[in-house]
């Protein structure tokens, strides 16, 4: 057969499957629907009848599920979001990190942009929520309410097609997830504020902090200082400048976030490994790190940076810069296991943060367990494999203690301080 015959025949297929697809469309759902070839076009030939375009077929006319309510429930000096749909599915996000009482009325407002809507459709949902409002796009208060938002909507996808998260986002990358803190894999805290400009007795104190933890854990351990943006940029290059490289996988946090220009000073005055990201939120704010060349590991937060969705670009993001991700993580067992499904599935993963905490564990239950050698299981079930106690939400949410107060820092002079 000649190659003009092949065309010709190629074409008539063509034109034969469009017309069975607008058939099946038009049975399926009305004539809009197009079908799966409904919106193709052969170059050089005019089609026999309007084609509806592509667009037309965006709606999901094969699920009828839909969000019928969201939920925000302060409880535990937090927001527990409770996400239902028509199909009795239900899909939980958590707040952390922003005044609750605040997010909570965020997160009931922002439910108007998806109630009504398909849940499967994730990103559509995440894009409507972030750009929705001109003046509102971006900050802690709108991405931490999103992040929630986002942790539920992969939470009902999952459950939907009874498979772990993990599973959606392209199925595990590794077997077992290194976490800390464990017997091999502690984090110092800073223990300050400290001065523009620390004394060597100071600084002395703080190595000396460095060589315990890593006469603890061994050399085969790991030991990692949160800085957690507390040493000014003097104090911090006279710390870096007391410990090896070696000594510690990386140092957490080594300045306010907000300027590049001291982030690149910083990282020119500095040979160990530094780390941020916690309090960077989205793509468009990591990316600079990445781009300047001042870090060596990425630390996305799953409930600050813009949920799974965001935090699944992050890590590709910072592949292309061959940059690990150690994701930060202090939510309870349900934000903390939302991470875990991104570290699960992601290539470039050095650590992550893994706290217990057994009057929280009443609330989320979680499925994977964290053996000798440091190393967590994966989530086993469906979805974001956590169940939620609501009668233990309603518990720590009447408790006084978890009542939230602003924080009062001040360095030694009365002074207000960065922690």
């Amino acid at each position: 057969m000649k190659s003009h015959e092949l065309l010709v025949n190629r074409r008539d297929l063509l034109k034969q499957l469009g017309a069975a697809g607008m058939a099946a469309g038009a049975l399926a759902g009305g004539a809009a629907a197009g079908g799966l070839l409904g919106g193709l076009a052969i170059a050089g030939e005019q089609p026999d009848a309007v084609v509806p375009p592509a667009a037309a077929a965006v709606e999901d006319r094969a699920s009828t599920i839909r969000i019928t309510a969201v939920n925000p429930i302060i409880s535990a000096g937090r927001v527990f979001v409770k996400v239902q749909t028509n199909r009795n599915v239900t899909g939980w996000g958590e707040i952390k990190g922003i005044e609750p009482v605040t997010a909570a009325t965020l997160a009931a407002s922002i439910s108007q942009v998806i109630v009504g809507e398909n849940p499967t459709r994730i990103e559509h949902l995440w894009q409507r929520m972030f750009r929705s409002h001109r003046n509102q796009r971006g900050g802690p208060f709108m991405v931490h309410t999103i992040s929630a938002m986002d942790m539920a909507l992969w939470d009902i996808a999952g459950k939907l097609h009874r498979t772990p998260v993990f599973r959606l986002l392209g199925g595990p990358a590794r077997d077992r997830i290194r976490v800390y803190p464990t017997a091999k894999a502690v984090k110092l805290a800073p223990g300050g504020p400290y001065p523009q400009a620390a004394s060597p007795k100071e600084i002395e104190g703080l190595a000396a902090r460095v060589r315990e933890a890593r006469e603890r854990v061994g050399r085969d351990g790991a030991v990692m200082f949160d800085a957690h943006s507390c040493l000014p940029p003097v104090t911090l290059v006279q710390f870096a400048a007391a410990i090896k490289p070696s000594d510690v996988l990386f140092i957490e946090e080594p300045w306010v976030p907000g300027n590049i220009g001291v982030c690149k000073r910083i990282r020119r005055l500095v040979k160990v490994p530094l780390a941020t990201g916690e309090r960077d939120r989205t793509i468009w704010e990591v990316l600079p790190y990445l781009q300047e060349q001042v870090i060596d590991v990425l630390q996305p937060d799953v409930g600050y940076t813009g949920g799974i969705s965001q935090m699944m670009r992050m890590a590709a993001i910072a592949e292309t810069f061959h940059v690990p991700l150690a994701p930060h993580n202090t939510q309870s067992y349900l934000g903390l296991t939302a991470s875990m499904h991104v570290a699960a599935a992601v290539p470039f993963l050095l650590i992550h943060e893994a706290y217990d905490d057994a009057a929280l564990a009443r609330i989320a239950r979680k499925t994977w367990t964290v053996d000798a050698e440091g190393y967590a299981s994966l989530p086993d079930g469906v979805g974001l494999c956590v169940d939620i106690d609501e009668a233990a939400l309603a518990e720590f949410a009447a408790d006084p203690k978890f009542k939230f107060t602003w924080p009062d820092v001040r360095n030694r002079d009365g002074s207000v301080a960065d922690y």
